[in-house]
């Protein structure tokens, strides 16, 4: 198999089975029937390994590297399923940190063309099945898997894990969860299993509520995860992320309750390496330093307000790029930018990216300063044109534009 073989296997992938990262709503697929299939069709791999669950509006994907390098510095094997990838389709799939294999994508996507007719499986069903049958060849010691969109109707939620996480509960895909906390809560709750115990990490009594009362009626342990105090430090340098650590800290304390062994000096050095241990990228990621430039994919405004509230405790001028898709209402994140800031909007290159020009009337409204370009790299290179001695460069508002200046400018 070629690098051209294997291009062209994953764009097939992209152009047969409808994506929602790039397609949006209507590729959406809910419900269990299509997994379940595809499950029996590949002969239940999922069944083969010991699973962890962690759902959340935001901080899943962070809480999930922060578990897999724990346990890896326990000694253990750690399969970890994550989307979306911001380079390359198999950082979705990783063992111990390394990108899955190519050549095994590459023959997994062949027989793709051979499934039975009545088994249509959307983007996200065909990567899930694929997570499982890999880490079932791989014998990982354990499985860490993130939701891919809600809880009760992903497809992730086929598995029966040993413990389940809902990271927190914010407004994001109000067009297929919902449109208030609660009814959106109520979704991802749906992962909880019986007799599989539950953490919570989100503040928000109404959320807590939602989630206590599913577990009461699944006969399940609910854990607070807000009530830990920690003063473990971890390389993923975002503040949002102590509450992710606390999220951590209480399923490796339920871990140990069914006999995993892991130490404190594990769990020390697993929160500081999580970078080197996973090759987790795009969360609060310091790119450069000189000039300091960062990058974060938060993208939802709960996301947005935990990254602009960081900025804003810069002191230093901002250059900040940013990009949205065309679900994302720009008139709430506009009210939330940073102050001491010189802007830089673009589309994303993917079918759902916005063009700045649509929502240009209310930037002008914003009275903010800007420029706007028709790629994201158009508007880093500018902002590095621009910058000062002393300034600082950010580039987010979006997975895909994270994923854009990486792809573009991390091997340089």
């Amino acid at each position: 198999m070629t690098n051209h073989e294997y291009q062209e296997a994953v764009e097939w992938l992209f152009v047969q089975a409808p994506n929602y990262q790039i397609d949006g709503k209507k590729a959406y697929k809910p419900g269990l029937q299509n997994i379940s299939k595809l499950c029996n069709f590949f002969g239940n791999p999922q069944e083969k390994i010991k699973t962890i669950h962690i759902g959340g509006t935001n901080g899943k994907g962070s809480t999930s590297n922060m578990l897999a390098s724990v346990l890896q510095e326990s000694g253990y094997k750690i399969g970890l399923y994550n989307s979306p990838h911001l380079i390359d389709f198999t950082e979705r799939i990783k063992v111990n940190g390394k990108n899955c294999d190519k050549e095994f994508v590459y023959h997994f996507i062949q027989k793709l063309k051979n499934l039975p007719s009545d088994i249509r499986p959307s983007f996200f069903e065909f990567t899930t099945i694929m997570a499982f049958e890999y880490f079932a060849q791989q014998e990982v010691d354990f499985a860490i898997i993130e939701v891919g969109l809600g809880g009760r109707l992903d497809s992730t939620n086929i598995i029966n894990p040993l413990v389940s996480a809902i990271t927190n509960v914010a407004l994001d895909h109000q067009n297929i969860l919902g449109n208030t906390v609660e009814e959106i809560a109520t979704e991802k709750a749906g992962i909880i299993k019986e007799n599989t115990p539950v953490i919570s990490g989100d503040d928000k009594e109404a959320v807590k509520t939602i989630i206590a009362n599913k577990a009461k009626e699944k006969n399940t342990e609910f854990i607070d995860a807000t009530t830990i105090n920690s003063d473990f430090k971890s390389d993923l340098k975002g503040n949002y992320q102590k509450k992710n650590i606390k999220v951590v800290l209480a399923l490796i304390h339920e871990l140990k309750n069914l006999g995993v062994q892991i130490f404190e000096k594990n769990i020390q050095a697993g929160l500081l390496n999580v970078q080197k241990n996973t090759n987790f990228l795009g969360r609060w990621y310091e790119f450069s330093k000189n000039p300091l430039t960062i990058c974060d994919t938060g993208h939802n405004q709960a996301g947005l307000e935990e990254v602009f509230a960081q900025l804003n405790t810069l002191p230093e001028h901002k250059h900040i790029v940013l990009g949205f898709v065309k679900d994302k209402k720009i008139d709430e994140v506009l009210k939330i930018l940073p102050q001491n800031s010189t802007y830089y909007f673009a589309k994303p290159y993917v079918n759902r990216g916005r063009l700045p020009k649509d929502y240009e009337d209310l930037l002008k409204n914003s009275k903010i300063s800007y420029k706007i370009f028709d790629e994201v790299q158009q508007a880093y290179l500018s902002a590095k044109q621009n910058i000062k001695n002393g300034e600082m460069i950010f580039i987010g508002g979006s997975n895909f534009v994270v994923g854009e200046f990486l792809e573009k400018n991390l091997q340089k």
